[in-house]
């Protein structure tokens, strides 16, 4: 079975930290979690760039960003490749808390 190219998700540090603390990262997208959404919103890397200036563009917060990339082959919950109409771009979605050993690395963001 070929492997799985990684996924991403932008956080506040403070977040992460917090996840790192309880066992596993459970913010969906910037102020959602994933029991409010459903899921976790990732990007592939070419995705990551566009949606992290949607969702941080005016970011002015106390924390710094980081992107939190996520080895799928680690996780035990769905991901799924879905778009928000039909025929739309695809992007990851992960159904349910991502383990912290899961994520392989932690990349500053901006």
């Amino acid at each position: 079975m070929p492997k799985l190219p990684p996924i991403y998700h932008v956080t506040e540090r403070s977040l992460w930290d917090a996840a790192r603390e309880r066992g596993a990262y459970e913010m969906s997208t910037r102020g959602r979690t994933l029991q409010e959404e459903g899921f976790i919103h990732f990007s592939t890397r070419e995705q990551l760039p566009r949606i992290a200036g949607l969702l941080y563009g005016a970011y002015d917060g106390p924390d710094d960003l980081v992107v939190l990339v996520v080895d799928p082959a680690r996780l035990d919950v769905p991901v799924r490749y879905e778009s928000v109409k039909p025929g739309g771009e695809e992007f990851p979605h992960v159904y349910g808390p991502v383990p912290v050993d899961a994520v392989v690395d932690v990349e500053p963001w901006g």
